[in-house]
């Protein structure tokens, strides 16, 4: 075991190895935001209202994907909502004795599912606007890292609860 102190060893490699790809496709959803908002002057808000010069057409957005800046705050939301979340259970699981070899490919899994869920679903283009194969993949992914850790979470422990 790797030591990072005079008596202190890592607790949490497989959370440490997957911190820093998950932060920077984090701050990249973060930067779309930015870049959305700063392209359409739109300091506030979720949706891009267009002012009579520089509307593109007749009318606003008809529809959310077809709204840049909506799409590009769903797409850092979503993964706000299901990553934090499943961090902590693989935090949970790695400290309670699970598998590092099986929580790396969760942690693995689960970073492809978020970005599939992103970036080839709901920034889908084309016919299938906000609706590519990504965007179910990615939440069946999501939820069944979800469960999955909490229920190996679960199981890491049954000898607690005397089972």
């Amino acid at each position: 075991m790797a030591s990072i102190g005079p008596n202190l060893r890592q607790l949490l490699p497989t959370a440490g190895t997957w911190a820093a790809p998950f932060t920077i496709y984090y701050v990249l959803l973060c930067a779309r935001v930015v870049y959305q908002r700063i392209k359409h002057r739109v300091p506030l808000g979720q949706n891009i209202t267009y002012s009579k010069k520089d509307k593109p057409s007749d009318s606003a957005p008809a529809h959310p994907v077809d709204d840049p800046l909506e799409v590009a705050i769903r797409c850092q939301g979503n993964f706000q909502e299901n990553v934090p979340l499943a961090y902590a259970l693989l935090v949970v699981c790695e400290l309670n004795g699970g598998d590092k070899k099986y929580l790396n490919y969760v942690a693995g899994f689960l970073f492809a599912a978020r970005v599939a869920h992103a970036d080839f679903g709901l920034m889908k283009k084309g016919r299938h606007a906000g609706n590519g194969v990504g965007r179910p993949l990615g939440f069946l992914g999501s939820t069944v890292v979800l469960l999955g850790l909490s229920v190996y979470s679960g199981w890491l422990i049954k000898g607690y609860w005397g089972f």
